[in-house]
């Protein structure tokens, strides 16, 4: 018994090993020379390109008030390495453990999970749905990609959002502009080609500004 759980050890750690040379290999390190960078080798650890919160929203089922909404959103972790992502994702409910409805937002930081937040106001977000059963393996790899950099035009991405509904998980990732069309169809192709997604998977689009007046966020789309 005692060989097992030190050979599955073994391969756990070997496994985040293989995950964190992934994410290094990613790095665009020739434009980092501001300070937290410089602090973070230092240290010895692997700096992100960027930094990022996660925020956690259990929503209240039938109130949809803007102020509620904002009172219920909470950032739970912030981190800018990949030790610190690794850290705090390890220690996330998996999305079959979360009640209905929940939103975790992983985001970049200084951009608050808000349709009216500065970054967001003038973009919107791709849509995928998901069954329960493969959502959280679609999630992963979408953070993955997102802390690796490796989704195409990068600066104009804020974040993306796990959405826990009854019959289905949502996963949506937010842009800065909505009405720059040739990089919101980038974007999409970005993500289809790094998730992997099967061609029955269909991908929406909703500016911001439509969900501020149908006060939704996943009706009254465009598909891609």
């Amino acid at each position: 018994m005692e060989i097992t759980e030190r050979r599955d050890d073994e391969i756990r750690d070997a496994k985040e090993s293989a995950n964190i040379d992934n994410i290094k290999s990613q790095y665009v390190t020739d434009s980092f020379s501001d300070e937290r960078y410089s602090l973070e080798l230092k240290d010895g650890l692997h700096p992100l390109r960027y930094k990022f919160a996660i925020w956690y929203t259990r929503r209240t089922p039938g109130v949809r008030s803007q102020t509620s909404y904002e009172d219920n959103i909470k950032k739970i972790v912030e981190f800018s390495t990949v030790e610190g992502f690794w850290a705090s994702y390890c220690h996330l409910a998996r999305s079959s453990l979360l009640p209905n409805p929940t939103d975790l937002h992983f985001f970049k930081d200084g951009i608050r999970p808000l349709w009216e937040d500065g970054a967001n106001c003038n973009g919107g977000k791709w849509i995928i749905r998901f069954s329960k059963v493969v959502s959280a393996r679609f999630w992963e790899d979408l953070l993955l990609a997102l802390v690796g950099d490796q989704l195409d035009d990068a600066e104009n991405i804020c974040g993306a959002v796990l959405s826990v509904r009854i019959n289905e998980d949502i996963i949506s990732v937010w842009n800065r502009n909505a009405s720059d069309h040739q990089a919101v169809m980038g974007l999409r192709d970005s993500i289809k080609r790094h998730l992997k997604l099967p061609h029955a998977y269909v991908m929406e689009y909703k500016p911001h500004d439509a969900s501020l007046r149908d006060n939704s966020s996943y009706r009254n789309t465009w598909r891609g």
